[in-house]
């Protein structure tokens, strides 16, 4: 097992979990190239804060730093900080203007894995990159599908136990 895979397994102080509801109007065509994320989780590990994106019985853990797991968490959870995080401000920015974040694609090039969020204003839509920790924690807050590329899952992919019990 790949140190990554240990840490993982190790993990197990709290996991917040919501499952990504579906959109009606993604193009069949690219979904077939991508792979849907079915649940997010962030948990503390002994490396620090991680998200891991479940595809089935795998996830894909991404490490963030703690201000962005407690961004995330929040989102996962519906609370608010008593100050807003980035999040929270772009999320207020966004539906501002009208607008909102339709979906997140997660990539990797190099060892750093990147969001490309797509954005939609009136009836155009346009994809910024990002790091992938704020794509998704974008996505969580405007319910918007987060999809990977299927080499991640076979590459990244860790074995997750299922969960005994209720999770908080």
């Amino acid at each position: 097992m790949s140190r990554l895979g240990r840490y993982v397994v190790a993990w197990g102080v709290v996991a917040f979990s919501l499952a990504v509801p579906s959109s009606a109007g993604e193009e069949a065509a690219k979904q077939a190239e991508e792979v849907r994320v079915e649940n997010i989780q962030v948990r503390l590990s002994d490396a620090g804060p991680v998200v891991l994106l479940r595809v089935g019985s795998k996830a894909v853990p991404i490490f963030v730093d703690a201000l962005v797991a407690q961004g995330i968490q929040n989102a996962l959870v519906g609370e608010k900080s008593p100050r807003p995080l980035t999040h929270d401000l772009m999320k207020t920015i966004l539906e501002a203007l009208d607008a909102k974040v339709s979906r997140v694609l997660i990539t990797e090039k190099g060892s750093t894995f990147y969001g490309a969020l797509t954005v939609v204003a009136g009836n155009a839509p346009r994809v910024f990159d990002s790091r992938s920790s704020d794509a998704i924690a974008l996505a969580i807050h405007f319910k918007a599908p987060i999809l990977l590329e299927p080499r991640l899952v076979e590459a990244f992919g860790v074995e997750l136990p299922e969960p005994r019990g209720k999770q908080l």
